[in-house]
């Protein structure tokens, strides 16, 4: 596996290459800007009337090609759309909000309204999506790596009648970003595969522990793994995040 230099996250490397949209579900990458976030595309290797849907939000200092990177080794089934954090840090590095530090106490807080402003972004995105491609809108996943993890996390938790999987990798449950109050019944089609690096030096693994007993709390389906790396994917997480993937991928 080859390591990112952006986010210390391990990837696979992409074998596919760009080609026109056509009118069947070839494999292809497209860069979209008719659309409210820029994002790339694969579209599904089998041919069906209405894939499952699956939406890569990308970390902080990062974009929307890090996590597409190993998007040719995800099931054949889904349509698989990495989108672009509308923040640009420069440099091709883009956030969906900034994290503010404190230099005098080495602190580091995120900026709420901008995350919050974002989570609007992602829902009128997927709207979007949601109009343009012939999905399934019963089996849509949210996939993310740190600070994506934490917004498509908040995402789905606000809009279960949009979201029914969530892949959460190095990020954790921020409760500023929940609607409330959070009721159980709303939850009965969502579940949660949750994943971090046992040695994480960015998101404190304690943080991302207090995911599971949080969802438990809400009855949510849930699995949650501990991987001895830091900030990243694992060979083995790559394992069983894409079993755990294809299992639903078949309804």
């Amino acid at each position: 596996m080859e390591t990112n230099s952006r986010n210390g996250l391990e990837t696979l490397p992409n074998q596919a290459s760009p080609n026109k949209k056509g009118s069947n579900f070839n494999t292809t990458i497209h860069l979209m800007s008719t659309f409210s976030l820029e994002h790339l595309v694969r579209s599904p290797k089998t041919t069906q009337s209405k894939p499952p849907l699956l939406i890569m939000l990308h970390g902080y200092g990062s974009n929307e090609e890090d996590l597409f990177s190993f998007a040719e080794e995800l099931p054949d089934e889904l349509l698989i759309v990495s989108a672009r954090a509308p923040l640009s840090l420069g440099f091709g590095s883009h956030a969906w909000y900034t994290i503010h530090f404190d230099a005098a106490t080495s602190d580091k807080f995120s900026d709420i309204p901008e995350a919050k402003e974002a989570l609007k972004k992602i829902d009128i995105f997927i709207d979007e999506l949601i109009a343009a491609y012939e999905v399934d809108q019963d089996n849509i996943f949210i996939l993310g790596f740190s600070q994506g993890t934490i917004l498509g996390t908040a995402y789905a938790l606000n809009h279960p009648n949009k979201i029914q999987h969530v892949v959460a990798l190095s990020g954790y449950v921020n409760q500023e970003l929940l609607q409330k109050p959070l009721e159980k019944d709303r939850f009965k089609n969502l579940d949660f595969f949750v994943s971090h690096g046992s040695v994480d030096q960015v998101i404190p693994v304690e943080w991302a522990r207090n995911t599971a007993p949080f969802l438990k709390k809400l009855n949510i389906d849930h699995e949650y793994h501990e991987y001895p790396v830091g900030h990243g994917v694992a060979p083995q997480n790559f394992h069983d995040l894409h079993t755990w993937v294809k299992k639903r991928c078949v309804k």
